[in-house]
This record gives C-alpha cells, sequence and structure tokens, in this order.
C-alpha cells in the first residue's frame, strides 16, 4: 500500500477537495485523457469515486434518499436468494476505477477493504443536487464491468425506478409495477417497497417468513391454529384418562395423597395416564401406581 502524504510530494497525489479536484480533472476528462488518481490513493470511508482515474467527490445525502436506502437494502437483504448486501461498498475494477453504488446485492464479502469486481445489482438513489452526467457514467462502467442490473431510483417528481441491463435500452417503472432481477433475487420487488416504509416492512416480513419456510403471516397462524387443536385434542383425552384412572383408585378404596394429587393434575399424557390406570387396578398399594 502506497503512503498517504502530502500533494507536492507524489506525482500521482491523494484527491484534493472536491472543488480543486473538479478543475484538474475536467480539464484531462474533456480530452479523454486518464486522470492521476488511483484506487491506492484512497482508503475506505473516503469520500471519493474514481473513474478512468478522474475522482468524484461523494457528498452526504438528503433525507429522502438516506430513509430509501435503508428501507431498500432491507427489502433486498431479506430476499431468501440473498446472502450479501451492503450500503456503499467500494468496487474496484480496474487501477483508476472505484465505484460504491448506494446498495449492491451480492459480492459482499465480510472483509476488510474495498471489493475487487462489480455487484450483479446495484441500486443509486436519485434525488436533488445529483450529477446526471456522472449517474449514467456510473452506470455504464458498472454494466461494462459486470454487473447485470442497475436500478435508479427516481425521488424527485413523480417517484419511478429506472432500469439498466447491458446491451438493452433503460426500462422505467413506476408504482404498482413490480422488479425483478432472475439469479439474483427469487421474489418480485414492487416499486413502492424500495422508498415507502410501510411498503417495504411488508415485504421484509414475507421475505423473512418465506426465510423460515412459511408462505404467509396467514401460515404461520393457521399452523398456531392447528397447534392448538391439537394441544385442544390431547388435553381433552388426558382429562378423561385423568377422570378414569381416579375412578379406578376410590374403587379400589385408594386415597391420593396431596403428592399423588400434584402428579395427576402436572401429567398431561393421557398415555401415561391410562398406564398408571393399569397399574392402579392390581395395585397392592398407591405408592405402587406412580411409579
Amino acid at each position: 500500500m502506497s503512503a498517504r502524504v502530502p500533494l507536492f510530494f507524489t506525482p500521482t497525489p491523494p484527491p484534493p477537495p472536491a472543488r480543486y479536484t473538479a478543475v484538474m480533472s475536467d480539464a484531462r476528462k474533456k480530452e479523454g485523457q486518464p486522470g492521476p488518481f488511483r484506487v491506492e490513493h484512497l482508503k475506505p470511508g473516503d469520500r471519493y469515486e474514481l473513474s478512468n482515474g478522474h475522482a468524484y467527490y461523494c457528498g452526504p445525502t438528503g433525507g429522502d434518499g438516506a430513509r430509501g436506502t435503508v428501507v431498500g437494502a432491507q427489502v433486498l437483504d431479506t430476499d431468501p436468494d440473498v446472502t450479501e448486501t451492503g450500503i456503499d461498498a467500494g468496487y474496484t475494477f480496474g487501477d483508476g476505477s472505484l465505484r460504491a453504488p448506494d446498495i449492491a446485492v451480492g459480492a459482499v464479502p465480510d472483509q476488510r477493504g474495498f471489493i475487487r469486481g462489480v455487484p450483479p445489482l446495484a441500486v443509486e438513489y436519485a434525488s436533488a443536487g445529483q450529477d446526471e452526467v456522472e449517474l449514467q457514467e456510473k452506470i455504464t462502467e458498472l454494466l461494462a464491468a459486470g454487473t447485470r442490473f442497475v436500478w435508479v431510483v427516481r425521488l424527485l417528481g413523480a417517484r419511478r425506478v429506472e432500469v439498466y441491463e447491458p446491451g438493452k435500452p433503460a426500462v422505467t417503472r413506476g408504482p404498482g409495477a413490480v422488479l425483478r432481477a432472475p439469479g439474483i433475487l427469487k421474489n418480485d420487488v414492487p416499486v413502492e417497497a424500495l422508498y415507502d416504509r410501510e411498503r417495504a416492512h411488508e415485504l421484509t416480513l414475507k421475505n423473512l417468513l418465506e426465510r423460515r419456510g412459511y408462505a404467509s403471516l396467514d401460515a404461520v397462524r393457521e399452523e398456531g391454529r392447528e397447534e392448538g387443536r391439537e394441544e385442544g385434542r390431547e388435553e381433552g383425552a388426558a382429562g378423561a384418562a385423568r377422570a378414569g384412572l381416579r375412578a379406578v383408585l376410590a374403587a379400589r378404596g385408594f386415597t391420593p395423597t396431596a403428592a399423588h394429587e400434584a402428579l395427576l393434575m402436572e401429567e398431561r399424557s393421557s398415555t401415561k395416564l391410562t398406564a398408571w390406570t393399569a397399574k392402579a387396578a392390581i395395585a397392592a398399594r398407591i405408592e405402587d401406581v406412580f411409579v
């Protein structure tokens, strides 16, 4: 790893403040020349992305983008087929390229440092202050490097999602439509679930239940009702067996002690109560029944 040194000590310096970066990079970029910056000049946490050696400052997001990123990541991370999801994960694909999608699905290892390669699905949130030219460059670079889908959630105006795939024209999906990522996500994602908190929570719950083998919350409730019915049937059988045991004990002239009564009331198994009844019919004393 190269040292992070002051600007005047190295011919390929770490990114300076945003205003200076823009001035220095723009001239070279217009000429199609690579910029001076490399991935090695950055560390996780720096607010820069790189495109062919040109640095872009990535400032803090607004409230709409922050909320959207959280609910969107929650929905995507809980999909039954997803094993890895990250927010602002840095991906490198070339010495001068570093991109950090707002949400990355897949290819997010639990390890330090930037990630080599690109995620199969990347999600970007676009709102006030979005540099549209830079966004389109980012989409192009991710798709060219191997990303299969880029979803751009538009938060200004009528909310919608643009879907980008390699070699295909972009498609716009509005509220009421669903998004699909075959081979990455198992379930469809309603457009609203990427920015509406309540809708996202509904889909998150559905995903979590499906991960546990339940098709829906109704399936969980039905299982609970069936267990209750089964418990009711067992309790009814136990009650009948308990009454039969008491009748045999009385017929034999056995008087249960407080300890025997406790055993009778605590026992819920009709099978065991029936076995005690059989013993009571032939036992010489009551102590021989409850063993």
